[in-house]
């Protein structure tokens, strides 16, 4: 006779906290950025930092619906590089490469990109903290490996590049978001190099990702999972947009397939309070008020009033445009919008925020 299995209340709280996030996951992908729809059967993508929680998604999402001829994964981490090679077996996926290289590197990006179709560059130092601790670290890697990158891609006559970008890019108070808003510049001037018929270079810049190693989801729920007596929270205002991967992944093969050339795309995404999302995690766990850590900002801005104008809107994104350019009369003539004076897009006045009451809401009618 086999013994009853046995329950704890961690192995609960486990239980509940994968449950809840995966609705939440669920709700939050109802807008999905997947059009337009790029073809990369029988394309050659490389991307850098593929071996983080973006990098492996992607890798997920694009041998799930094409056939590349070859996806390269660029990154310094060998032992993360193995792991990752557990999961996408040569044997299974012929076409998978993994290539040691630090951006850093110029010879080395230069030469992973022999007859590369289009490279995703998600490589970064994303640690606030550890930013402002090691600035000339974070300069090397997320400014001057965005220009290695450019002159890599110049170089190898790559079709197409998008970079991965910040919230914390726009309106700057913190090293890691000054050198992600150099790094965004550095992509967009880059257009004035690679001629009428060169590489196209483009930004995709969005919020926090919701479960992404290091982000505050996994942190709660491993606090909560512990027994924690206490959430801590740096400021009961605080706000942050939040995308899932599936969304982030799919924003940037859509705007691989309708870039131009020099559009920063900024997607239409929610935001909410910190507390809001500690009560949905743990209703009733008390929270603690930490105070703002240095280099922080109390809300997040992605389009500032000053790019705004600058800025049209689609249906599911804004794209703001370089300063100069025919872009806007092309975009205008697709359908977009132009923005009314004055607008800004924050987390604090996003007509998509969403307080703990509404999102619980949300999932109830999603969820029943």
């Amino acid at each position: 006779m086999q013994p009853a299995s046995v329950t704890t209340p961690a192995h609960d709280r486990h239980q509940a906290l994968d449950a809840f996030q995966k609705r939440l996951v669920a709700l939050l992908n109802q807008r999905d950025f997947a059009k337009p729809e790029i073809d990369l059967n029988d394309k050659t993508v490389l991307v850098t930092g593929g071996t983080g929680s973006f990098g492996r998604h992607f890798v997920e999402m694009v041998i799930a619906r094409f056939q590349p001829r070859r996806l390269i994964i660029f990154s310094r981490d060998e032992l993360k590089q193995f792991e990752m090679a557990q999961i996408f077996p040569a044997e299974r996926y012929p076409f998978m490469r993994y290539f040691i290289g630090d951006v850093r590197n110029r010879d080395r990006l230069e030469l992973a990109m022999r007859d590369v179709d289009y490279v995703i560059h998600a490589a970064a130092l994303k640690q606030v903290p550890i930013a402002e601790y090691n600035p000339l670290e974070c300069i090397h890697t997320n400014v001057l490996g965005a220009e290695n990158v450019v002159y890599a891609a110049l170089r190898r006559d790559v079709k197409k590049v998008v970079a991965l970008s910040t919230d914390k890019a726009a309106n700057p108070i913190n090293l890691y978001g000054a050198s992600k808003l150099a790094s965004d510049k550095i992509f967009v001037a880059a257009n004035n190099l690679s001629g009428r018929d060169g590489t196209r270079f483009s930004v995709v810049r969005y919020g926090n990702v919701i479960g992404s190693r290091g982000s505050v989801l996994p942190f709660f729920a491993k606090l909560i999972a512990e027994g924690a007596e206490t959430l801590p929270i740096t400021d009961p205002r605080m706000t942050r947009f939040w995308i899932t991967l599936n969304q982030g992944v799919n924003l940037v093969l859509s705007s691989l397939a309708m870039m131009r050339g020099g559009e920063v795309y900024v997607p239409k995404i929610p935001s909410m309070r910190m507390t809001d999302l500690a009560t949905l995690m743990a209703p009733g766990l008390p929270q603690n008020t930490i105070g703002i850590r240095p280099g922080e900002k109390l809300h997040e801005i992605m389009v500032p009033e000053d790019d705004a104008r600058q800025t049209v809107e689609l249906s599911d994104r804004y794209v703001i445009l370089p300063a100069a350019s025919k872009l806007r009369d092309l975009y205008l003539e697709a359908g977009a919008r132009i923005l009314p004076e004055g607008f800004a897009y924050a987390s604090d006045r996003n007509p998509e925020s969403m307080d703990a009451r509404g999102l619980q809401e949300m999932l109830a009618k999603c969820f029943p």
